[in-house]
């Protein structure tokens, strides 16, 4: 869990108050699983700035610090380039929504994939089971469809920018 650092206290025209929670880079790794070092870099590239700093100079991130960052994940995730990700949430056309419903795609694209790789593999299970002769096709298709159901192969399938915008 992760625990609220700083709140600050914020007075509108109509003196009512409000209070806008901050999480520090080290909430936001342990909340997302990115490095210190990562979360720096994006400040550095100006992708996802905090919206304050402490007294002591830390990075403090709000809720739509978060939000953004989110739609950061998601984009990397349909594999997106850092600089085409900066480029589509400057974009006014952008909505998150619409990344949503894409990555909805690709999972659905993905889940199919390993479906068709994990009905080869028992065929390919049982016919061993059965000491039958395996062809170079049955072991090529395998790997074919090992090579398109892996992440490591993302980037390649990744969604082009203008599917994005």
């Amino acid at each position: 869990m992760v625990k609220l650092h700083n709140e600050k206290i914020m007075r509108n025209e109509r003196m009512t108050i409000k209070k806008t929670k901050y999480w520090t880079v080290g909430d936001l790794s342990k909340l997302t699983g990115l490095t210190f070092r990562t979360l720096r870099y994006y400040d550095q590239i100006s992708l996802l700035s905090p919206s304050e700093y402490s007294e002591s100079g830390h990075r403090l991130y709000d809720e739509e610090d978060i939000l953004i960052l989110f739609q950061i994940l998601t984009l990397k995730d349909l594999g997106l380039s850092l600089e085409e990700i900066k480029s589509t949430l400057k974009d006014e056309d952008y909505t998150p929504n619409k990344v949503i419903n894409l990555h909805i795609e690709r999972l659905k694209i993905a889940i199919k994939n390993q479906e068709g790789l994990l009905k080869e593999l028992q065929n390919l299970s049982s016919l061993m089971q059965l000491e039958q002769h395996i062809s170079f096709d049955d072991l090529a298709q395998v790997l074919m469809m090992k090579k398109n159901a892996t992440p490591t192969q993302r980037r390649s399938k990744a969604l082009t920018f203008k599917e994005i915008t």
